[in-house]
């Protein structure tokens, strides 16, 4: 039984276990939230001379030709490992919409290959996007997560939707926080003006334009503050909204930063800001809590599993730009409130997601997918 493999704690390493292949939408660069984790592990791995490898199995999201190409190229690498790394592990990351038409191709390939295969869920609202598809594609779907070796939830809201909606076995389904690296002791800033950050893909689902609205408030107006909202998406249209709202002077919209460039961002921030409408688990929140930021987001997806309010950092409504202008401008008026968020986070981040202690939880995973028997559909 898996479960009891994985409990067992094993001390093989996997130095001598078989090697992991990632696949990511976008890979490391163009896979969001997605790609960033898997290059905290990726690169966790590489320090500790283990072999994570990472296939992009659908191209940047702007081009639509790169799709298929990509995908065909993920399947040929899969048939390659099957041949010259027969015992490697395929952790197959998965959201809804394309990324799963995406992935019922690829798990049916390692399902044929006989490959062992982890499917890592990531959405903030799977139930839904499954609730959309037809009869024919969810049987197809549930089959998909049912035939998997292992399934990774990022929370419990999500290990309920695997296992009463998709029929997963419980016994099969992992739950792991997202988890980032370790950024360092972040320094106190004295007498410097409050700096707010965003992370992640601007959009109505983000709740960008709350966040607008919520920085003109004018409980926001006579205070002293910056923010900077770093993410891909209609960056454009919400300059526009910015400017229309007499923010152009103090909100600054520089796009997708890569991984170095968020963290030497965060490192001179004071608040972190998500007040999303739908998550599975923001890796912005983690990377928050890393850089010792006080962090504001909303009661979605795994966030109430990380987050204490009013101790690890702050919720708020759904959609509400009033209580989340009153959340802000507490914070920037008060630096105390600010510390004190600061330092729980980052004692909570210190205690609960390093990537020293992901990467143990992953280890084990995969010794327990690695004991399980391997055969090619119809092998003798």
């Amino acid at each position: 039984m898996l479960m009891k493999v994985f409990a067992a704690g094993h001390q093989i390493t996997m130095r001598n276990a078989a090697s992991v292949r990632h696949y990511v939408p976008g890979g490391c660069e163009n896979g969001g939230g997605i790609g960033r984790l898997v290059g905290y592990i990726s690169s966790t791995a590489k320090e500790a001379g283990e072999k994570h490898l990472v296939t992009d199995t659908r191209g940047p999201r702007w081009s639509v030709v790169a799709s298929p190409a990509r995908l065909l190229g993920a399947i040929l690498m899969m048939v390659k490992d099957r041949l010259v790394a027969p015992r490697r592990i395929h952790h197959i990351h998965v959201a809804g919409r394309g990324s799963t038409s995406r992935k019922l191709i690829l798990t049916e390939a390692a399902r044929l290959l006989g490959c062992r295969h982890i499917l890592h869920l990531h959405d903030y609202d799977y139930a839904s996007d499954f609730a959309t598809r037809s009869p024919r594609q969810q049987s197809l779907i549930r089959r998909m997560f049912q035939h998997a070796d292992c399934v990774v939830a990022l929370g419990q809201r999500d290990r309920t939707t695997l296992s009463a909606l998709l029929g997963v076995e419980e016994r099969r389904i992992v739950v792991a926080h997202n988890c980032v690296s370790d950024p360092g002791a972040h320094g106190v800033r004295v007498g410097e003006t409050p700096l707010i950050v965003f992370l992640g893909r601007l959009s109505e689902r983000k709740g960008v334009t709350e966040l607008l609205h919520a920085l003109s408030h004018p409980l926001m107006k006579e205070l002293g503050w910056r923010a900077v909202l770093a993410g891909d998406g209609p960056v454009e249209d919400y300059r526009r909204q910015a400017t229309a709202l007499a923010l152009s002077d103090r909100v600054e919209m520089p796009g997708w930063l890569d991984a170095d460039k968020a963290r030497a961002l965060c490192a001179r921030a004071d608040i972190l800001v998500l007040p999303s409408h739908a998550e599975g688990l923001a890796m912005a929140v983690i990377e928050g809590l890393a850089h010792g930021l006080a962090v504001v987001t909303t009661r979605v997806g795994a966030h109430e599993e990380v987050i204490s309010d009013g101790e690890t950092g702050v919720f708020v409504p759904v959609g509400d730009k009033d209580a989340l202008a009153a959340a802000l401008a507490k914070l920037v008026i008060d630096p105390d409130i600010r510390n004190h968020l600061s330092s729980r986070g980052r004692a909570l981040y210190l205690n609960h997601f390093s990537m020293k202690a992901y990467m143990r939880s992953m280890e084990k995973l995969y010794e327990a997918v690695s004991a399980q028997p391997q055969t090619m559909v119809g092998a003798p």
